[in-house]
């Protein structure tokens, strides 16, 4: 192994594997770049990232700047005179004289097949479209999104256990190996850099909390994938009707297929175990939770609360028997 004067970009969670097994194999891991510290959490407290945290842990330098637009930011990350940056879950974009200061250029962690699920939301995308398999693609980052020629793959199944937190934590795992092994082959000249395929090019889009709302009118099957991907976040959700009349909104943390359930209308509640129809078949929500209160399953929910068989669960326009 050769090695190398390394600028590492990351921020969440998903990148620290990559850091540690850099630092780990033994390359000189310069300097950390990571997103600003920002309110998080139930007291909204100022953190740090959990890339900036590992980092100040190994004694790494962090900078946290807001843009990487400027000619003075530009110029900084020029002078670490860096020969390859890795970048993982960074969010920033890096423009042209960042993407062109290191001698190996920019490498980066991402969490899919590529050219299947460009951009922000890979793992999530990928579970919830009913894919087979995804997995991570260490790619030299040009300007575009996600489009960069392709040095190193590597596939994991998609099941019907995988949830987005199990598979995120195995592509974590997994882009830490392959980024090692990619620095290795191309200082060493082993690795030839591939372009992406113009075939099969799907983008992942970023999620927001309305992504989570529980789509009964879709097959029972894309629920529970959508309860699969969408946990922890956005979180998967609906609201039922309360017996004065409002609206009170559930979380959904764990759902599965209920075969043989009878049909009805989508978002009829079916039985006293919290089982759904949806467009075709239903789902049971097996872990469910109130607002401030803690997650029971479906069942019990029910009995503290009095959702007849037959309301109809929905939006904020829905109401019991109809």
């Amino acid at each position: 192994m050769t090695p190398l004067r390394l600028v590492f970009m990351g921020t969440p969670d998903f990148a620290v594997p990559s850091l540690r097994a850099l630092a780990d194999a033994g390359h000189e891991v310069v300097c950390v770049y990571s997103q600003p510290p920002r309110p998080a959490g139930r007291g909204q407290q100022v953190q740090k990232s959990p890339v900036h945290r590992f980092a100040e842990e190994r004694g790494i330098p962090v900078r946290t700047p807001k843009s990487l637009r400027n000619a003075e930011a530009q110029a900084e990350f020029a002078e670490l005179k860096a020969d390859a940056a890795v970048v993982a879950a960074y969010g920033l974009i890096l423009p042209q004289p960042i993407l062109d200061a290191p001698r190996l250029g920019c490498l980066n962690v991402h969490g899919s097949l590529l050219p299947r699920w460009r951009g922000a939301a890979p793992i999530q995308r990928a579970i919830l479209a009913g894919d087979a398999e995804t997995g991570i693609t260490i790619m030299q980052m040009d300007i575009g999104l996600d489009t960069g020629a392709m040095l190193l793959k590597d596939a994991v199944p998609i099941t019907a256990e995988t949830t987005a937190s199990s598979l995120h934590d195995a592509l974590a795992d997994m882009g830490a190996r392959l980024i090692v092994e990619a620095l290795d082959g191309l200082a060493a000249g082993r690795l030839t850099a591939e372009p992406q395929p113009e075939a099969g090019v799907t983008y992942a889009a970023k999620l927001t909390r309305e992504d989570g709302r529980l789509d009964w009118t879709r097959d029972a099957a894309f629920v529970e994938r959508q309860v699969r991907a969408l946990t922890p976040w956005p979180g998967c959700w609906f609201d039922a009707p309360t017996p004065t009349g409002g609206v009170e909104r559930m979380k959904v943390l764990k759902a599965e297929p209920a075969p043989n359930a009878r049909k009805a209308t989508p978002g009829t509640l079916l039985d006293e175990r919290l089982t759904v129809a949806c467009a075709d078949g239903a789902v049971r929500l097996t872990l469910v939770q109130r607002p401030g209160k803690a997650a029971v399953d479906g069942a019990a929910l029910l009995r503290g609360f009095a959702l007849p068989v037959g309301t109809r669960l929905g939006d904020a326009a829905c109401s019991a028997g109809n």
